[in-house]
């Protein structure tokens, strides 16, 4: 097994060596790829000195981006993902790769614990993406939004172009990889405080996660979000016409603003799925 480990990271010097020395003595052979994406401390030159190879941004490009550009450069046939602030431990990692020998195409470390999140708000924002995804799916999802994962790398450069820049690329991955059949296994894991600042913004990002639970449905199936949608505005539309022909005998524009929004919603509806699918019509 070729086997490479990418760390994206930005300003993690104080956990980034300790994180590429642990790797290095469970892996001592793997490529150890960090991507720097665009720190203003000593990181890159840190790694390095604990043995990894640096791929640097000339600035901050997004969590997201650091990741696709490790899976670019990278040469492994399996590749590990975890993050560089020392959450993930390394000793997790042939748990993962033991799922992958068993025929999944990819593992993600589930955080088990409430003691994994970073904090309440977190939290409960995560069991928010988790429970819409299940239902999204219909398969349980423990942890929609994890870093830490492992994959093969053929089937997961194929979605690289769906990938985001920011955040919410292992939301976009995961349901990717569930959308074309490749099989998708999860394993419980013990993260630790992250070291270091915490580069998410509550408020913005947590408006941007907002959007995710709507992306989440359009990506993965668009009529499961818009069919109830447009079933809505179709009982409201025939609701208010009962009520106005039984009491005035006669057929609104409301009504029919109603009914016409329900049958726009579905087209659309429609479209988005065929849309969809074409996004995985190369997908083996």
């Amino acid at each position: 097994m070729n086997l490479s480990v990418i760390i994206p990271a930005k300003n993690e010097d104080s956990s980034i060596g300790n994180v590429v020395a642990g790797i290095r003595e469970q892996y001592p052979k793997a490529e150890i790829l960090v991507v720097d994406d665009g720190s203003t401390d000593d990181t890159a030159e840190t790694a390095r000195k604990a043995g990894a190879d640096v791929l640097s941004h000339p600035r901050s490009l997004g969590n997201g981006a650091a990741v696709k550009a490790g899976a670019r450069k990278a040469t492994g046939d399996i590749l590990v993902f975890l993050d560089g602030d020392g959450q993930h431990d390394p000793a997790d990692i042939p748990r993962l790769l033991e799922k992958l020998e068993e025929g999944h195409d990819m593992v993600v470390g589930a955080r088990a614990t409430a003691r994994s999140h970073a904090n309440v708000g977190r939290l409960m924002a995560n069991g928010v993406y988790n429970l819409v995804a299940s239902m999204v799916t219909s398969h349980n999802i423990p942890d929609l939004t994890s870093g830490f994962r492992a994959a093969r790398a053929d089937k997961f450069r194929k979605f690289l172009y769906l990938l985001p820049n920011g955040f919410s690329y292992p939301t976009t991955i995961t349901m990717a990889f569930m959308r074309s059949g490749h099989p998708v296994e999860f394993v419980d894991i013990e993260a630790r405080k992250r070291q270091g600042k915490s580069h998410i913004r509550p408020i913005r990002d947590g408006i941007r996660f907002m959007v995710i639970i709507f992306k989440i449905a359009t990506l993965y199936a668009p009529l499961k979000l818009f069919l109830p949608a447009s079933a809505l505005f179709f009982v409201a539309g025939a609701g208010y016409y009962a009520y106005t022909f039984t009491l005035y005998g006669r057929l609104t524009n409301m009504t029919l603003l109603l009914l016409s929004a329900a049958v726009i919603i579905f087209l659309i509806g429609l479209i988005s799925e065929q849309i969809t699918a074409l996004n995985y019509k190369d997908s083996v």
